[in-house]
């Protein structure tokens, strides 16, 4: 069947269902995606002029790789499938596009030859990829994690041997799993004395999608490392600290309520997870031609608004646990801003919130009067 998406058009196999099978695969909900995808592109291609070459690493249908040969990337498109690479070449030519189409192991290819852009996009963990994308990757690496339930801890000891922490399964399950996704790249970068600094991660539906900028040092790996630490959550009040280093040292019982149901997730990346002025960038670049643009923009406007604190709070959840009526959410933060403290919303969810007081302080500023 035929796709047009983003200016381009593509013929993609009809898909019988949501996995792999034996057609190439083809996913219809990623659209925000790569819309997304090709926005942040445009926007890089501003901050770093001299960024030319673009791997679709795990091409498929090569929608992707066809959309950035459309804004001018020189591309290559990768994948092990026969079908999959020669639906890739047609695709190219049905909208006059020049690009490369390799029939390529992603992992040896990315060994081999050096790119300014990675994409890798696998279906599930993106981590047998990540080695090879930071040895030769110059600029950026754009990764997906569509493995949600390992991530955030649903599926604990997946989590565990994919991503080498400990997540854990807490109110703010999305963002654990972008926090865990985060540390596991920083740490396979770092090995190449690699620096990742995200641009760019947001959680929506059932994947995590993260733009990491690179710097070739050891120092810059060591500064990445050095935002890395742990988060110790009360199951019962809901509390949370965080402290950083590779060594956790959790308190022996809650702070706030002397619970012994204290969990320690990490080692977690406790650093910024976007650049706000990227950001901003980026929803610039969103054009109305993308079918998705209306759906990119609001995102990206609450993403660049969004503060840079490690984990966020649903008011529901909260207001559950003091057996209190939710309030509206411009109401509700704007006692907490006016109680002192800042706040903003977050990407996760229309309840969902970041503020640097605790639990006892968003509890007293956002009381009844």
């Amino acid at each position: 069947m035929n796709v047009r998406e983003g200016g381009v058009e593509v013929e993609v196999p009809e898909q019988r269902g949501e996995g792999i099978g034996d057609e190439v695969f083809f996913n219809p909900v990623q659209e925000l995606n790569r819309d997304v995808t090709v926005a942040v592109l445009r926007a890089y291609e501003d901050r770093e002029p001299r960024a030319e070459t673009y791997l679709d690493a795990m091409a498929a249908s090569g929608v992707r790789g066809v959309r950035a040969a459309a804004e001018g990337w020189d591309v290559t498109c990768a994948d092990i499938d026969d079908d999959a690479v020669e639906l890739c070449r047609e695709n190219l030519a049905r909208n006059d596009l020049d690009g490369e189409v390799v029939h390529r192991n992603a992992n040896g290819l990315m060994h081999e030859s050096v790119f300014d852009v990675v994409d890798i996009d696998p279906f599930g963990t993106p981590v047998p990829f990540a080695d090879a994308a930071f040895a030769n990757t110059r600029d950026l690496v754009c990764v997906t994690a569509t493995d949600t339930a390992p991530l955030c801890g649903a599926h604990f000891h997946s989590g565990v041997r994919k991503y080498g922490a400990v997540p854990r399964n807490t109110d703010y399950h999305a963002e654990m799993g972008v926090r865990i996704l985060l540390s596991a790249m920083a740490r396979t970068a770092a090995r190449y004395d690699v620096g990742v600094a995200p641009l760019l991660t947001h959680a929506t539906n059932h994947y995590v999608r993260t733009y990491l900028e690179l710097d070739h040092s050891a120092t810059d790996a060591n500064a990445a490392v050095d935002e890395l630490g742990h988060v110790y959550h009360c199951e019962d009040c809901l509390h949370r600290e965080y402290d950083r280093g590779l060594i956790a040292n959790p308190p022996a019982s809650c702070p706030a309520c002397e619970s012994d149901r204290l969990v320690t997730a990490g080692p977690v990346w406790l650093g910024p997870a976007h650049d706000a002025d990227f950001v901003a960038s980026v929803r610039e670049a969103v054009t109305d031609d993308m079918g998705t643009a209306k759906r990119a923009r609001k995102l990206l406007t609450t993403l660049e608004a969004e503060l840079h604190e490690p984990t966020h709070y649903d008011q529901h959840r909260l207001c559950k646990e003091w057996t209190r009526e939710a309030s509206g959410m411009d109401e509700f933060l704007e006692r907490l801003r006016d109680a002192g403290f800042d706040a903003s919303r977050t990407h996760y969810g229309g309840t969902t919130f970041k503020t640097p007081a605790t639990v006892a302080e968003i509890r007293e500023a956002t009381g009844p009067e």
